[in-house]
């Protein structure tokens, strides 16, 4: 009974327990706190309803455009502020130490006028060399390093003009002469890279921009040439801007043509040197010493504001990784392709072109400027000849751009071609006397004219270039180093030829320019007829740092002295990579097993491996 009695009010108590009051069972059921954290943490952690993944990424590869047309712009105006610098200063430098007063007033027993020749031919035949570390410097700086660094000595130059020395003046041209083809190889590299990466973000989509393999022919050929017309109508400007210095600070301290000319007795085509009798006295008083340091002081900033837009502004012409593999291949490899390069018949075929381009742009700002201009005009206008010659090569720029992109690319080049000839027929007669009016619209003509020509030449070459190697972009350096080196070249023999005969240089001029043409043509027809080029294979990057990136799949089947052979085997293949070949188009991959591997993923095998088994 006792037992039965406990069991019922166990039962009763459970009842309780089980049956609480409403208010009670209002709790328990009020999980409505919870349910408000559950669904704002899904609210985070859940894709957003307004984010869509493809217009931001269409908005960012917007903003790589931009910043390729920035980089572009930048680099353009960065390299006319130094070549404005540069060549303003030596122009003003070179008509100072000229006048005998100045030198014996200011300086007495200096010898300004025999370190002017030295520095002259520093900056002259130091470049002949250019082209056995060009390549090397490139590759090791980078291609906007050697930009900084190269615009970084230009201003070393014009810092030595504060203490004016032999052991001044002489070590900083000759680190220009050595510098000269190393910028140039760098801007036309980092040009027409900028080409290659505004393609890539146009058609970010594309696969073969995806997996970073090799573009497909002509993809890239009209930014090629709107970037480089871009480059060049920004850096002709330079010729205007250098006249600067000299209209507002010499101008009003030179003598009238009269005193200047009184013993020049022939000009033009029957001239025999520069200016034969030219009044080694120049200057009506000599200027201040303040007023020059305050102008090389202004155009010391300017040198360092160049400095910084290339440091600041101008992003990277490679990818990190893209940088590594281009060091990778070996100092020795580096060294000896751009002599190999010239196994290509394209290049050999445009080495006159090359020379025709440094001999016509150095004629116009000396032989044209002073033995037709000066002789005639006085001294007074040779800025007026520089400003028409530099404005008229920055107009007539943009017609590459425009013939190009709608006509044959034989027509910018032989566009050129026909003027420069059409006005060495003219110079070859015309013979103007010392002092004599009415040749000033002439000469202003011809000068125009010649910046055409020059315009056509220079860019329509450039372009050439970029357009004939556009999908390589691991051999830019090399060919731009071939062309510039081929430059100075150019600019060596003006130098050796300055004494002779007026007619002699014409005549120079005129057989490099007929072989060039000629020379195109055979390109050009050899192109046509399809006749297989040759290019020096480029070794397969070897990296010895083992880092996250260069982890290669493991393959149990393989040893690693198996793998290392494989290697060897296929380094020492040699390629003539006139065809395009499937293996090259992974050259830029993320691994070197994927570089191993051909398009489809398998292991590449090497010639021979047939004739073995």
């Amino acid at each position: 009974m006792m037992e039965a009695t406990e069991r019922d009010g166990l039962l009763v108590d459970a009842d309780q327990m089980v049956a609480p009051p409403n208010g009670g069972m209002n709790e328990l059921l009020d999980v409505t706190h919870e349910d408000n954290l559950q669904g704002q943490m899904g609210e985070f952690l859940d894709p957003q309803a307004e984010y869509n993944e493809e217009e931001e990424e269409r908005k960012y590869y917007r903003r790589k455009r931009l910043g390729v047309i920035k980089n572009v712009l930048a680099a353009s105006v960065a390299a006319m502020i130094v070549y404005s610098v540069y060549m303003g200063l030596l122009q003003m430098q070179l008509i100072l130490h000229y006048d005998m007063t100045y030198r014996e007033v200011k300086y007495s027993n200096l010898g300004l006028e025999d370190i002017d020749r030295k520095m002259l031919m520093g900056i002259n035949v130091t470049p002949i060399v250019g082209l056995l570390y060009t390549p090397v410097l490139i590759r090791f700086l980078g291609t906007k390093w050697m930009m900084f660094l190269a615009s970084g000595i230009y201003a070393l130059f014009v810092s030595t003009n504060y203490w004016e020395r032999y052991y001044t003046l002489v070590p900083s041209a000759v680190a220009i002469g050595a510098t000269i083809v190393p910028f140039w190889a760098s801007l036309g590299n980092y040009i027409t890279r900028m080409a290659q990466q505004y393609y890539e973000y146009v058609n970010y989509k594309q696969e073969h921009v995806q997996e970073q393999k090799r573009l497909p022919k002509g993809a890239c050929h009209s930014y090629v040439i709107v970037f480089q017309s871009v480059f060049y109508i920004i850096f002709n400007l330079s010729f205007v801007f250098a006249e600067f210095p000299v209209v507002f600070i010499l101008n009003w301290d030179l003598q009238d043509k009269a005193h200047i000319l009184s013993n020049v007795h022939t000009c033009g085509a029957e001239i025999h040197g520069l200016i034969p009798g030219f009044n080694t006295t120049v200057l009506t008083k000599l200027p201040q010493s303040m007023k020059l340091i305050y102008v090389e002081s202004v155009l010391m900033a300017f040198a360092f504001l160049a400095m910084i837009i290339f440091l600041v502004l101008c992003g990277p012409a490679y990818r990190p990784t893209e940088e590594i593999d281009l060091r990778s291949i070996g100092w020795g490899n580096i060294f000896q392709l751009p002599f190999k390069h010239l196994r290509d018949y394209r290049l050999r075929l445009l080495c006159p072109f090359f020379i025709f381009s440094g001999l016509e742009s150095m004629f116009a700002i000396t032989g044209f400027s002073l033995s037709y201009g000066v002789c005639v005009l006085g001294l007074k206008k040779l800025w007026l000849l520089v400003t028409v010659y530099g404005l008229s090569s920055s107009i007539f720029s943009s017609l590459p751009l425009l013939l190009l992109l709608r006509v044959p690319r034989w027509v910018c080049l032989a566009g050129g071609a026909t003027v420069h000839f059409v006005l060495l027929i003219v110079l070859f007669a015309f013979s103007p006397k010392p002092q004599a009016d009415g040749y000033l619209y002439p000469l202003l003509t011809i000068a125009m004219l010649w910046g055409l020509g020059s315009a056509l030449n220079r860019t329509g070459v450039s372009i050439l270039l970029g357009v004939l190697y556009a999908e390589e972009k691991e051999r830019l350096d090399f060919v731009y180093s071939i062309y510039h080196w081929w430059q100075a070249i150019a600019i060596f023999i003006v130098y050796l030829c300055s004494n002779l005969p007026m007619r002699a240089k014409l005549s120079i001029l005129l057989v490099v320019l007929l072989l060039a043409c000629y020379c195109y043509w055979m390109m050009e027809r050899h192109l046509a007829l399809k006749v297989q080029y040759r290019l020096p294979r480029i070794p397969r990057p070897r990296h010895k740092v083992k880092g996250y990136r260069y982890l290669e799949e493991d393959n149990s089947d393989e040893s690693d002295s198996e793998k290392s052979e494989d290697d060897d085997e296929e380094d020492g293949r040699l390629v003539e990579d006139g065809q395009e070949e499937e293996e090259e188009e992974v050259w830029g991959a993320e691994s070197p097993g994927a570089r191993r591997r051909g398009v489809g993923g398998h292991l590449r095998r090497p010639q021979g491996a047939d004739q073995k088994e």
